[in-house]
């Protein structure tokens, strides 16, 4: 049978873009369907404009910080509508390298939606469009939790638009969406009220991890509320009124947004993956290890499978796919060692288990070695912050299970850590490998 394309993509994010543009290189005749900005999450509401802001929001701590090395005071105010602008700029420019990048790798883009009519043939427009295999990768949108009011919130993808500058805000959630807008917002100047479940913030994350910056969040001026039950939010003359139950009850007042920063699903929504025969287990895409669906020609990859939700995860999952049926490379994605940050304040990074994990599979051979230190900037700048590296090891091998950071530049540490995880380092490898002194990164390699 003729088709119209040899690869046709869903979804024109970071993981579609790239295994669009793999293919097309090996010679693939390619299609991809995207009715929104190309770049998806990543470009357009999540990694890049987050962490601009990111940026943005540390100069008050670092004008501040000067004085302790002899300069003089400085005065200066946050100009809102101009970050916003320069932020969507930056995000209107690399819209423009994803075409040129797609336009140079000839493969050919449709602007509007895309659903299935039968597994091989999608509806795009008023367009049918055949192909021998298909991708999907769709990403994922926000939660918004069914509670009282919650019409008045905002998800994290409005947060780039905002006109004004809200001057007091309540953000439910202590994921790390949650937190690092917690984070920005604070150090943007405004009075920030976290809002979450459990003791700590950032389940799943190792526990030295969690609380240390959950305690700097604190020391930082955010307040961190513990909830038992959904808060209620009401519209009121003096803005948004958020009556939270904790230990006790109380109503907190935010400036015309409340933030939602509750989580993503995988959007499925009318895909009509019904008609292709495509299963979906748990609300993601069920796919193998090789991305493979339930349906041997339709492959995904990405936030809408649900099995790590990060950027550099669905490029990679969608250059495999690309490589092997495509490239003659067969390989399959690995998920050992992924490195992750959080870019909150202070910066946090981890790759591999969490002393807990370790715990659960290597039993009383997992020793853990960690250090807790102000850095040397610090002692000059007059801010009490705190540096938490911790490494977790396997004593019956010697091997390094994991490695987590709390301080400034964690990810690019991190960054270099997770090679020598990957290459399977022992302690004894850390132990021999001198430090470049004097700095933080020293530390992971003189831990005793």
């Amino acid at each position: 049978m003729s088709y119209d394309f040899d690869l046709f993509v869903i979804g024109g994010g970071s993981g579609g873009v790239a295994t669009a543009r793999r293919a097309a290189e090996y010679g693939a005749k390619v299609g991809i369907a995207e009715f929104d900005r190309l770049g998806g999450t990543c470009v357009n509401r999540g990694c890049i404009p987050k962490k601009l802001m990111v940026y943005a929001s540390h100069f008050p701590n670092l004008f501040e910080d000067a004085q302790g090395f002899g300069w003089s005071p400085v005065s200066s105010t946050l100009d809102w509508p101009k970050l916003t602008k320069v932020v969507n700029q930056e995000v209107d420019r690399l819209n423009g390298v994803y075409q040129r990048l797609l336009d140079k790798s000839q493969v050919e883009i449709f602007r509007d939606y895309a659903k299935f009519i039968d597994p091989h043939t999608v509806e795009v427009g008023d367009r049918a469009i055949t192909a021998e295999k298909i991708l999907i990768a769709v990403g994922g949108i926000p939660v918004k939790p069914d509670i009282p009011g919650i019409e008045h919130a905002i998800v994290s993808d409005n947060m780039f638009h905002l006109k004004e500058q809200p001057q007091r805000i309540v953000i439910l959630g202590g994921g790390y969406i949650g937190i690092e807008f917690a984070c920005i917002m604070q150090g943007l100047g405004s009075e920030v009220t976290l809002l979450i479940r459990k003791d700590l913030i950032l389940s799943g994350f190792d526990d030295d991890l969690r609380s240390t910056i959950q305690e700097a969040m604190q020391e930082h001026g955010i307040r961190i509320i513990k909830m038992t039950e959904p808060p209620v939010i009401e519209q009121t003359a003096e803005g948004l009124q958020v009556k939270v139950k904790g230990e006790t009850e109380e109503t907190v007042i935010a400036d015309a947004v409340t933030l939602a920063a509750t989580g993503r699903k995988p959007n499925l929504d009318k895909l009509g993956l019904e008609k292709a025969g495509v299963e979906i287990k748990d609300g993601a895409i069920a796919v193998d290890e090789y991305s493979q669906t339930s349906q041997e020609h339709i492959y995904s990859v990405g936030d809408c499978t649900n099995r790590m939700n990060l950027t550099p995860v669905a490029i990679n999952e969608g250059r495999a796919f690309a490589d092997t049926h495509f490239g003659g490379k067969s390989r399959k994605m690995s998920y050992e060692n992924i490195p992750t940050a959080i870019f909150t304040t202070p910066e946090a990074a981890t790759v591999g288990l969490t002393e807990a994990q370790a715990r659960e599979q290597y039993g009383e051979a997992v020793k853990t070695y960690r250090a807790r230190f102000r850095p040397t900037y610090h002692t000059l700048s007059g801010r009490d912050e705190k540096t938490m590296m911790k490494l977790v090891v396997d004593q019956n091998t010697d091997k390094v299970l994991g490695a987590h950071m709390v301080g400034e530049h964690a990810a690019e540490i991190i960054q270099g850590i997770a090679i020598t995880l990957k290459m399977g380092a022992t302690k004894k490898d850390f132990d021999a490998t001198v430090g470049i002194h004097p700095s933080t990164a020293e530390e992971f390699v003189t831990m005793r």
